[in-house]
């Protein structure tokens, strides 16, 4: 009789090696044989077998060399008490049909740890199928839900109805891209303040944008992209400039690689006069210059005393405008005493907080933009001059502090 396998504890297996050529059905019946009487009735194997406490006697042999040698295993529903006995009883064999032989009973396995742990490390694979499933899916979801919320954030700002991040008419500074694709690539990435010009004919309501902020063009790494960027620099105030890398467009770049190209940026200026593009700002300035040579012209009748000051007032406001240059695209401030001394130079990041807390500062010049909220501190500081890249959406300026940008640079 078979032993149900649902029924098995434990599983007796033994190694077994005789002097000579041996058959399967001999060690079986040496087994039966040689252990008969010897455990008395309750553990005699024929009674087991019958009963189903024990199952089919399996044996594996291989003969080599005139000699034999093989396993036996042997399943039982015995408790482990009497199962480890009758595995000890195997030992005591020392005769195969006509060979000398001798039984070892190297294991008696606990079947149902085994199957534990066959449970277990399927459960583990399993557990991970249903983790790298979730992850696919919760990835799916979140792409979904992403997009979604990308096509509910992306505008359409200005006259122009151009595509648009819903921050770009409240933020200081900007980035202008090529399409609405590449709008939204930005918005994957929690950009906002992006805007796009929708080819080289650029709007004019981008054009009047980057009168106001600060502003990046960030193009393809292709020749379109720079067909657009040449545009933007002669038709725009551009600030600065960013590529995504070569023959990639921004509008498939990962997140990684729009950071890396937005950090990367350089001046609008040091780009044009690197690659020998006419740059709008040229005009500007020389335009600015000879505005500035009528206004000294009219000057000329100014009292004595005040065409006595007038140098030093010149000569002083070029050199905020040096430091300004020097600190262009480094995103630092510079912090001067009543004699235009340095005394320290910070990140502009912590611009606000170092003038709350300090005394003495007389002009600050800046890499940023200059907001209401910078200059009401100024004025509660009793700060003379603040110097920047461009003044922000200012609503009252107070009359103590005078305010310097780029646009004034002679």
């Amino acid at each position: 009789m078979v032993i149900d396998p649902a029924t098995t504890k434990y599983l007796i297996k033994a190694t077994i090696k005789a002097d000579g050529v041996i058959e399967k059905s001999d060690v079986v019946g040496a087994i039966f044989g040689q252990t008969e009487g010897l455990l008395g009735t309750e553990l005699d194997l024929r009674e087991l077998q019958r009963s189903a406490r024990v199952g089919r006697i399996e044996v594996e042999l291989e003969s080599k060399n005139g000699k034999s040698s093989g396993t036996i295993t042997l399943p039982t529903s015995l408790d482990k008490v009497e199962t480890v006995i009758l595995a000890a009883a195997f030992e005591s064999i020392d005769r195969v049909g006509p060979c000398k032989a001798t039984i070892t009973s190297d294991e008696v396995e606990d079947v149902r740890v085994v199957r534990r742990k066959q449970v277990i490390e399927r459960a583990k694979q399993l557990l991970n199928k249903v983790i790298e499933d979730g992850k696919i899916e919760g990835e799916s979801i979140a792409d979904n839900v992403r997009q979604s919320v990308q096509v509910e954030e992306i505008t359409n700002f200005g006259p122009d109805h151009c595509p648009s991040g819903p921050n770009i008419d409240k933020s200081d500074a900007i980035i202008i891209v090529e399409g609405r694709r590449d709008v939204l690539n930005l918005l994957k990435y929690g950009i906002k303040n992006v805007i796009a010009v929708g080819g080289t004919n650029i709007p004019k309501t981008v054009i009047e944008l980057t009168k106001e902020r600060i502003s990046t063009a960030f193009v393809d790494g292709d020749r379109g992209g720079e067909l657009i960027l040449r545009e933007l620099l002669q038709t725009a105030d551009i600030d600065f400039v960013s590529r995504a890398p070569q023959t990639r467009e921004v509008e498939e770049i990962p997140q990684k690689l729009v950071m890396k190209s937005l950090k990367n940026k350089i001046p609008a200026e040091q780009y044009a006069e690197m690659y020998d593009i006419k740059f709008g700002k040229d005009e500007q300035k020389e335009n600015f210059k000879s505005i500035q040579k009528n206004e000294q012209k009219s000057k000329e009748n100014i009292k004595t005393s005040k065409q006595e000051k007038e140098p030093t007032k010149i000569d002083k406001t070029k050199h905020y405008f040096s430091l300004l240059d020097d600190v262009s695209g480094s995103l630092k401030a510079v912090l001067l005493d009543k004699d235009d001394n340095e005394m320290k130079k910070i990140p502009v990041r912590e611009l606000t907080d170092e003038l709350k807390k300090s005394k003495n500062i007389t002009t600050v010049v800046f890499d940023g933009i200059i907001t209401q909220r910078l200059l009401d501190i100024a004025n509660i500081k009793n700060i003379k001059k603040i110097v920047g890249m461009k003044l922000g959406n200012v609503g009252k300026k107070p009359k103590s502090v005078i305010v310097l940008t780029r646009k004034d640079m002679p």
